[in-house]
């Protein structure tokens, strides 16, 4: 029997999400959105592919959480982008409550699901979904955000271009949240396992490390309208590899803290052991006095969107 994920929201991110899942055969993959017609035309014309790709995944959309009953894994893409005029405290308010609505839909159906959080703000998010899921029984294991390897994979092409070496060889961690307070690790980024240092000048590492931070926005910068999906897709098929096959590998993830990095009941971006049970390991690894600055800075500010969402919910009476 073939594992079943879920994919909620048909936009860039997770229309492209389902489609490189269906394409590797071991899933059937239900496309989940409000807009009637969206998730069933794009479902449909990525199965018209199926002959051409040769593989056998049933791909289906639809708009009501009915048929995603059962699932082993629900990615929830679901959100809003920033626009013009809207301030933080809107964007931060409209996808908790997206979140938390797709959240309790898809456990209703799925109880024994891992729980792949993509949507932004990302770290505030994947506890909008724990919130959720620990109502329900769902342990801290099986919520897990999607960042890590996003930045990290941006890191990684970098580092690879800037010492034309390949990309496959070039092995890094970048850790905390996702934003410009994330924590590219240079002591653990090696190239078949040669210290980056000893490739690169500090300066030109250092810049790598900026452009890292800001990879998101500058792909924002260049479409005009619209943000990046195909690496972020390409990471959230990674960790889903990772869990239906139960492959164990060390990714960095967002996870819940409880000490681990001085750390304490936050999601930020660590490395894991990512396997069939969701997260089966958090791995601390030893960090320098400056790496482990810059984690508490970045988990202040994921403590900030926490704090935010919490005086939001207050506000409105939750």
């Amino acid at each position: 029997m073939r594992t079943k994920v879920t994919v909620i929201g048909a936009g860039n991110v997770g229309a492209t999400t389902a489609q490189r899942l269906a394409e590797r055969g071991y899933a059937d993959v239900v496309l989940v959105d409000i807009v009637d017609g969206l998730p069933q035309g794009k479902a449909l014309d990525m199965y018209e592919a199926s002959p051409v790709i040769g593989v056998d995944s049933c791909i289906t959309g639809a708009t009501d959480y009915g048929p995603t009953a059962g699932s082993d894994i629900v990615v929830i893409t679901s959100g809003v982008a920033r626009k013009p005029g809207m301030s933080r405290d809107d964007l931060l308010q409209i996808n908790m409550g997206i979140v938390d609505s797709v959240t309790r839909a898809a456990i209703a159906e799925s109880s024994d699901a891992t729980i792949v959080v993509v949507s932004n703000p990302l770290d505030a998010m994947c506890h909008v979904a724990f919130d959720v899921a620990a109502e329900a029984g769902i342990p801290s294991s099986r919520v897990v955000g999607m960042a890590g390897i996003l930045d990290t994979a941006r890191y990684r092409s970098f580092l690879a271009e800037a010492t034309n070496i390949s990309v496959e060889d070039i092995n890094a961690f970048v850790l905390g949240g996702h934003g410009d307070t994330m924590v590219p690790l240079a002591s653990y980024t090696t190239a078949a396992g040669i210290p980056i240092t000893k490739l690169l000048p500090q300066d030109q590492l250092d810049t790598i490390i900026q452009r890292t931070r800001d990879g998101g926005a500058e792909i924002v910068n260049l479409l005009k309208t619209g943000s990046a999906f195909y690496a972020p897709s390409a990471a959230v098929a990674q960790m889903v590899d990772s869990i239906a096959l139960d492959k164990r590998r060390i990714l960095p993830c967002a996870a819940l803290l409880n000490g681990e990095y001085g750390v304490n009941g936050l999601f930020i971006g660590v490395p894991v052991i990512l396997g069939a049970n969701g997260i089966e390991q958090i791995l601390e690894i030893s960090l320098t006095d400056e790496e482990q600055a810059q984690l508490k800075h970045s988990a202040d500010a994921v403590q900030g969107l926490v704090d935010d969402m919490a005086r939001l919910s207050q506000n409105n009476g939750g």
